[in-house]
């Protein structure tokens, strides 16, 4: 069935930039209209992106003049500060931060070196909301497992008094299968939880990325409340496999960790937002955004500046474009995506009551876009949604972003899932994403201006449509 929306063939002669780049003339339709009526508008929106955008500069901006930007951290607040300064000069509407309370964790010196059966620095980050050791560290002879069934395995006369080492290989990016974060990040999350549970002292995790050149990955763990804290690190692939080589060839390595990392409690922080507002119904809001923080190593370019560039320059595009869709396009950067969630949490709180229609989250690294896929609380909606979502990608195929499934949205935006929202999540190519996700090697330079831009247009013409078209995604003709 080939759904019908309003859109009058004239509109597309009358919204030509005028010159003052406001978005001030709304698009207007009679009945009887398909999606694919917005064709000239998605190529106007394609033309003008390509033609001329602020996507790599603004990524420059925010990642070479302010770096890096852990939650609580002075830098973030300076990229906060940045990104309302930057959509005001741009002239989108009601630009603001929203006070976030966060939990502020900071790292502190730390270093691994290997004590026997030789000296060696180990390269390491520790995890976030890991503990600290004692000033003189923790110097213990390792028990290198490859996964949990073999921690589970051994006795615990095994692994008491020792530091477990978490060999577990990330499996390598496959067409079918995706990344397998999923399978290796539990190793991070929980590793110190298992190795505290059976008596060991700390843990090391091997990093959670198919491919090293001697890069620990840094990122998020947990405890319980059952559980002692114990010290949490990730070392370099090549250092994991090195511990479990001299295992297996019987020697008893014995590494020293030591941590500075703590808790430091509340911080203040924000979110940040800026919006085009809609024509006819102002009060209905489609989301777009990344998160603004990052971790405290690199500068974020990837994770996840680009998703916060590409958002602003979404609506950038439209307002140069004199474009104004009904319903109000918003722009939302959260904060503290990385360790704690408060951005999301608080937004979702804050604006409970707002007419959320549909979200949009870019979280994956600014590589070539492939479409969206799209997460609804309601399952009829949902598949509703993804064949209105399938004519809407369409318009992007002079790109190629043309990918509708149904699937998770992103950590941000999905907090709008139980307020009714279609969240969506933009879809890229992330064979490399994880070669550099939570490093130091997570710098500009590793974002292809191109494939940046063809993710500002994909956001750019997917949330004028469903802004603009007469009935709410997922809601049937």
């Amino acid at each position: 069935m080939k759904l019908r929306f309003k859109l009058p063939a004239i509109i597309f002669c009358l919204v030509f930039l005028t010159g003052n780049g406001d978005a001030q003339d709304p698009v207007t339709a009679p009945s009887n209209h398909q999606i694919s009526d917005y064709q000239p508008t998605a190529n106007r929106i394609i033309e003008a992106g390509r033609n001329q955008n602020d996507s790599y500069l603004k990524l420059q901006e925010l990642c070479d003049d302010i770096g890096h930007r852990l939650s609580g951290s002075e830098s973030l607040e300076r990229a906060i500060e940045w990104a309302q300064q930057s959509m005001k000069s741009d002239g989108q509407e009601n630009v603001r931060a929203e006070a976030v309370t966060i939990r502020k964790w900071v790292r502190g010196h730390e270093s691994c070196e290997l004590i026997e059966p030789r000296s060696m620095k180990i390269d390491m980050l520790g995890l976030g909301w890991s503990v600290g050791t004692p000033s003189e560290g923790i110097t213990a002879e390792v028990i290198v497992v490859k996964n949990k069934e073999e921690l589970d395995s051994l006795p615990d006369e095994k692994i008491k008094d020792k530091i477990v080492v978490f060999n577990f290989p990330m499996p390598q990016y496959s067409e079918s299968q995706g990344s397998g974060y999923g399978t290796a990040v539990q190793y991070r999350s929980n590793g110190a939880k298992w190795a505290a549970e059976r008596g060991g002292l700390a843990a090391l995790i091997r990093s959670v990325t198919a491919y090293s050149l001697v890069s620990p990955h840094t990122g998020a763990m947990r405890y319980d409340a059952e559980t002692p804290k114990v010290p949490t690190a990730a070392i370099s692939v090549e250092a994991a496999m090195m511990l479990n080589r001299l295992q297996d060839r019987g020697k008893k390595p014995v590494v020293r960790l030591k941590m500075e990392a703590e808790d430091q409690g509340e911080a203040p922080s924000a979110n940040v937002i800026g919006e085009i507002v809609g024509s006819e119904k102002p009060d209905e809001i489609v989301v777009i955004g990344g998160h603004i923080d990052s971790w405290d190593v690199g500068q974020g370019a990837q994770d996840d500046g680009a998703g916060c560039v590409v958002s602003m320059e979404a609506i950038n595009i439209l307002r140069k474009l004199g474009l104004r869709p009904k319903r109000t396009i918003r722009v939302v950067l959260w904060t503290n995506e990385e360790n704690g969630m408060a951005g999301a949490r608080s937004y979702a709180a804050r604006h409970q009551k707002d007419d959320h229609v549909a979200g949009i989250e870019s979280d994956s690294g600014g590589f070539t876009p492939q479409g969206l896929s799209v997460d609804l609380e309601d399952e009829k909606k949902e598949q509703v949604a993804l064949r209105q979502l399938m004519e809407v990608l369409k318009l992007l195929e002079p790109i190629g972003a043309t990918r509708a499934e149904i699937g998770g949205s992103g950590a941000d935006v999905g907090q709008l899932k139980a307020l009714g929202a279609a969240c969506m999540g933009l879809n890229v190519d992330g064979r490399l994403y994880f070669n550099t996700h939570h490093t130091w090697a997570d710098t500009v330079d590793k974002v292809n201006p191109k494939e940046l831009t063809d993710c500002a247009i994909t956001l750019a013409v997917a949330a004028f449509v469903i802004a603009d078209m007469p009935q709410r995604l997922g809601d049937a003709e």
